[in-house]
């Protein structure tokens, strides 16, 4: 530990701090080391929030990807608010291919997610753009979340319409059970999963880029909720059922009683 830097035990210490309570927790790391901020707050993905467009009325989100100072830019009109004279918005051709992704992106919020928030960023780079795609999905009384965050950027490859298309994804879970009394205890839920992939995809023209772009995000977070699944609530059921049982307790062990007789008696065969 003597040789690890304050930037490395920052990073590690967040690794295994609440995710649920990650926008806190960083909050008070930066009151006592402001000099961490540039490295934390690119570093580490922080549950979304949202603002409602002015001009169009659609919800987005807000993020580092669409912040320019204390402004944030609305994927819907192009906007920033509070208003900037020079904020930094995508070319015209990569704007086209925002504007279509992020109505895209809307139906299949829709579609999965029965409603929610998406929205969707991109910037021009040297060797074209890349871009985030953001979908936040909340229960009505707040207590439960779910945060994706997948951040792409396409390289061209020198082989005629053929691109590279790299993507970096996280999930941000949490729930927490309601209960009725304020004495009683309640069960909380909340982590955060990272996952990454490339694929060499042909594009022949903007709609492939669209349709290329979705089925990643697609197939990457069926993946994901898959992993979360299994290992998450299925582990979180297992637990819960080795330290309760909805059986009475002389049941259980009569049970077991005649389980081993058979056994027992299988063995004697």
């Amino acid at each position: 530990m003597a040789n690890t830097s304050p930037e490395d035990a920052a990073l590690d210490l967040f690794r295994r701090l609440n995710p649920d309570k990650i926008s806190k927790n960083l909050d008070t790391v930066l009151q006592y080391r402001p000099d961490l901020s540039e490295v934390l707050l690119s570093s580490i993905d922080q549950p979304l929030r949202s603002e409602r467009c002015a001009d169009s009325g659609n919800q987005y989100l807000l993020c580092d990807f669409n912040r320019d100072g204390d402004s944030y830019r609305s994927p819907w009109s192009n906007k920033y608010a509070p208003a900037l004279d020079d904020g930094i918005v995508p070319s015209d051709h990569v704007r086209d291919i925002e504007v279509r992704l992020n109505n895209a992106m809307r139906v299949y919020v829709d579609m999965y997610y029965e409603g929610g928030v998406s929205s969707v960023y991109l910037w021009d780079q040297d060797e074209y753009y890349a871009g985030a795609v953001l979908i936040k999905k909340g229960s009505s009384d707040d207590a439960s979340g779910w945060d994706s965050i997948h951040v792409f950027e396409c390289l061209e490859t020198g082989e005629p319409d053929k691109w590279d298309y790299q993507l970096t994804s996280t999930i941000i879970l949490h729930m927490q059970s309601s209960s009725s009394s304020a004495d009683e205890s309640k069960l909380g839920l909340s982590g955060q999963l990272t996952r990454q992939t490339s694929q060499r995809l042909e594009v022949s023209d903007v709609y492939s880029q669209v349709a290329n772009v979705g089925r990643m995000v697609e197939d990457m977070e069926n993946r994901m909720r898959t992993f979360l699944q299994e290992v998450y609530f299925g582990k979180t059921n297992d637990v819960v059922n080795a330290i309760r049982s909805v059986m009475p307790l002389e049941e259980v062990k009569e049970n077991e009683k005649r389980m081993s007789n058979v056994v027992s008696g299988m063995s004697k065969a």
